[in-house]
């Protein structure tokens, strides 16, 4: 960090200065209030130390400049000046030391104020990508499968074929759906997703291809149905393995004429749309006990993308969760500790990245601090008939410790210090463990 510090006494100040920078600090020495003061307005500062008591200006009117610079503040007081660092602690300073004080105390208050100013930097950073965040930018991880997984959805979005997406419930389907609406000629459009299990065989009708007035009873005015909504775009039926039988036969003739009739209506309306259907089952198992019309199944499966579970990912955890924390953190810093990070990449996550991110918003609910622990995820519960594989200790301690460290770089953009820093290690341990669980090219790689 680079920091101003400001102290009338000149052994101090001097002491001071040379444990600061050998701590890897950059640090701005000055003798006086007037001079920080200066020195404030000149440049920008992540922390100040202050004395309260100096020539020039005092420490209150130092510690206020800081604050409104967007600096951390500590300050200096002499014995008998308790009262007057409270009020410094009320004006907005991090903490106060009462002098004399050992060095390393400082070192370690300024080690903290830096870890503070590194979390919420990141999450500044995370929350803006994940404002931008569209097409397979959608799709979070990098381990082999979701890397397949994004190289098949840049293939679909190329295309205007019907695409059918397949994956356990909580895989992230829809967010698949969107990501290939945007990265293809639709992306202008609308994307309009409907689920085919939320609603009565009847209403589905009425939301697939909209309403005349007078068509019943509580027809006042006409609809449009989503297919015309989506015209132009992407219509998303997910559970389509729910639809019944008898509006699997309507929606083929949809799909093979590109026109739909309003309930009520006389006269066909041309739709220009493409359709992707999502499915948590096998549809072609579907097909063969006679609960999914086999034609409607080949219409639709021109192009597949099968989601794997998160079991099958766990590589993709770490940053699913550092995902989820920043958008659901509100911008408050928060800490997942590597220990905490390696028991949620070893749970089963039957629910898959939903389970995930349900566990995120109750951790932030629990949480009584900036550290999420394990606790505060909630326990873990194996699927019934679930066998977990044991692997020896030592193999899941370097295989833990190696995606912890991974996770910690990719969250710091590679720099090691502060990678260290998030995984509670110094970055000599850092350099250390990596040479130990990826050999000498990986330790000695360029950050």
């Amino acid at each position: 960090m680079k920091v101003l510090l400001a102290d009338d006494e000149p052994t101090l100040r001097t002491t001071l200065a040379d444990a600061l920078g050998e701590a890897g600090h950059e640090v701005v020495p000055v003798a006086d209030g007037a001079a920080a003061l200066a020195a404030l307005a000149a440049g920008t500062y992540d922390c100040v130390v202050t004395d309260l008591r100096m020539p020039g200006a005092d420490g209150l009117e130092v510690l206020r400049a800081a604050r409104a610079a967007g600096a951390e503040a500590v300050v200096l007081t002499g014995a008998g000046s308790v009262e007057t660092a409270v009020a410094a602690m009320k004006a907005g300073a991090w903490d106060y030391l009462q002098k004399p004080f050992p060095e390393a105390e400082l070192v370690l208050l300024l080690d903290r104020i830096g870890e503070k100013r590194a979390l919420a930097a990141e999450v500044v950073e995370l929350r803006a990508s994940l404002a931008g965040r569209r097409g397979l930018g959608r799709l979070i991880g990098d381990g082999p499968a979701i890397r397949l997984v994004r190289e098949r959805a840049a293939a679909a979005a190329a295309v205007e074929a019907t695409l059918l997406v397949t994956g356990e419930s909580g895989t992230g389907k829809e967010v698949l759906a969107r990501a290939v609406h945007e990265e293809g000629r639709r992306a202008a459009g609308p994307f309009i997703p409907l689920s085919c299990a939320a609603l009565a065989e009847t209403l589905l009708e009425d939301e697939l291809f909209g309403h005349e007035k007078g068509a019943f009873t509580d027809a006042r005015a006409a609809r449009p149905g989503r297919f015309e909504l989506a015209d132009g775009g992407t219509l998303l039926l997910d559970d389509i393995d729910d639809l019944p039988l008898r509006m699997q036969v309507k929606l083929l003739r949809v799909l093979q004429e590109r026109e739909v009739e309003r309930l009520g209506g006389t006269a066909p309306v041309r739709v220009d749309v493409r359709v992707i259907a999502a499915s948590k089952k096998d549809l072609a198992a579907e097909v063969r006990a006679g609960r999914f019309r086999s034609d409607l199944f080949y219409r639709l499966d021109v192009l597949r993308i099968d989601l794997p579970p998160l079991r099958e990912r766990r590589e993709d955890v770490p940053g699913l969760l550092l995902h989820f924390v920043a958008k659901h953190a509100g911008g408050s810093p928060a800490r997942i500790a590597p220990e905490t990070l390696s028991a949620l990449v070893r749970r089963s996550w039957a629910g898959n990245v939903r389970e995930l991110e349900n566990a995120v918003l109750r951790a932030l609910a629990l949480r009584d601090g900036g550290e999420l622990r394990l606790e505060h995820f909630g326990a873990a519960e194996a699927p019934a008939g679930t066998v977990e594989v044991v692997e020896p200790l030592a193999e899941a301690v370097h295989r833990c410790e190696r995606e912890a460290i991974r996770a910690a770089l990719a969250a710091c953009a590679g720099n090691r210090t502060r990678a260290a820093e998030r995984l509670g290690i110094s970055r000599k341990n850092l350099w250390e463990k990596m040479k130990a669980l990826f050999g000498e090219a990986g330790a000695e790689a360029p950050e």
